[in-house]
């Protein structure tokens, strides 16, 4: 190749074919080593772009396999069983406007006569005991009701006929007339424990067939105040208005308790409800059923605890007494003289616990049974018996 004049002339050498190859492949090679290192020091970060080089299935949940004795299934089948025989009931009665519900309206009150009553209506729940149609709720449900209605689980509606009521334990017994009704089994409630599972099914606020679940808190709850017999299982299962009379069950689906009372929330609890346990819900039933009352023993005295240190001070070992605050003229007690002050300490010989249980002793007892009094009669020994009445309506007494 020659330049133009006066440039001097430079040979280039190209490179052959082999020489070619040979040089892309060294540096290739280098090329593909030093992406190896890279991916060996730092494994590449996966983008939002980019796809994962394996793709993992995932892991299968591990099956909970509880170990025997801790098992506790779906509370499903206690409910199926137990859940047919628990009812609503719903109340009316009349009831008297107060003064001022015209609220100073001048056409309401051209006719008074037409405003004078109203009717209220009230929520209750009940349960299916047998197969006669006999079911117990609570006395407060049906209290003064002109007008009762049941409707079953299954749809089914009927008029039931009140059989019996027992205020002083808050229990009622109605009966309907169906065919077929479903029965709720009944278990004990002298082997509860606290921290059982109990399931409360009722019919809150109109809301049919509610089930709620919780535990046993404690048993035995006396000295409440809300009927002259108590003996309530205390549970933190909800409660609510319309529950009463409803069906506290233990977890293989059998009653246990007719759920009747709530702490009020105004004071500040939660989770603090009761019921009456079955034992004594399937005596005081069979009773009603039997008589069409609750006959019960009756003394005819009043009664409060001596303080234990005052018995203490009259050598009463252990130191447990009662103080007789009244005697009913006419009641047994007084026909074999007892008197005011009188300290008792031992029924038919055994130790008095505390004024609660000793009523339940006397009301449990037959009337026309002989009950023995030991006490003391300031520092003198007493000791009488006593042949028991029939324990008169709570509004007679």
């Amino acid at each position: 190749m020659t330049g133009p004049p006066g440039t001097p002339t430079r040979a280039v050498t190209v490179p052959s074919v082999p020489q070619t190859l040979l040089f892309l492949l060294k540096w290739t090679l280098v090329g593909l080593a030093i992406a190896a290192v890279l991916l060996l020091v730092r494994p590449a970060q996966p983008g939002p772009s980019a796809a994962p080089a394996t793709q993992e299935s995932p892991a299968a949940p591990v099956a909970f396999t509880p170990r025997e004795g801790e098992a506790r299934r779906s509370f499903a089948d206690a409910v199926s069983r137990a859940g047919p025989a628990v009812v609503n009931i719903y109340t009316a009665r009349v009831v008297a406007n107060a003064p001022n519900a015209t609220n100073g309206n001048p056409l309401l009150r051209q006719n008074p006569a037409r405003l004078r009553q109203r009717v209220e209506g009230s929520l209750g729940s009940g349960v299916i005991l047998d197969s006669d149609g006999h079911l117990v709720t609570n006395e407060h449900v049906i209290h003064g009701a002109d007008q009762i209605r049941v409707q079953l689980a299954d749809g089914r509606v009927a008029t039931p006929t009140i059989v019996g009521t027992d205020p002083d334990t808050d229990l009622a017994v109605l009966r309907v007339d169906l065919e077929n009704p479903p029965v709720m089994p009944m278990g004990r409630s002298n082997v509860l424990r606290a921290g059982d599972v109990v399931l409360a099914i009722g019919n809150p606020f109109g809301l049919s067939q509610t089930v709620t679940q919780g535990i046993v808190s404690a048993t035995g709850r006396g000295r409440l105040g809300v009927t002259d017999f108590e003996d309530f299982i205390q549970t933190d299962a909800a409660i609510n208005f319309g529950n009463s009379g409803g069906a506290l069950i233990n977890a293989d689906g059998e009653l246990i308790g007719i759920n009747t009372a709530v702490l009020a929330q105004t004071l500040g609890t939660d989770g603090i409800s009761f019921a009456i346990p079955v034992n004594m819900v399937r005596g005081v039933m069979d009773q009603i059923i039997a008589h069409g009352r609750v006959r019960r023993g009756w003394l005819g005295v009043s009664s409060e605890e001596l303080p234990r240190a005052a018995a203490a001070a009259l050598d009463i070992d252990p130191p447990v007494a009662l103080r007789i605050s009244s005697v009913d003229p006419q009641g047994p007690a007084a026909k074999v003289g007892i008197r005011v002050d009188d300290l008792v300490t031992h029924l038919n010989g055994q130790q008095i616990v505390n004024a609660q249980e000793a009523l339940n002793r006397v009301a449990a007892m037959s009337p026309g049974s002989t009950l023995e009094i030991r006490g003391r009669r300031g520092r003198g020994e007493l000791t009488v018996a006593a042949t028991l009445e029939e324990r008169p309506p709570r509004g007679s007494r």
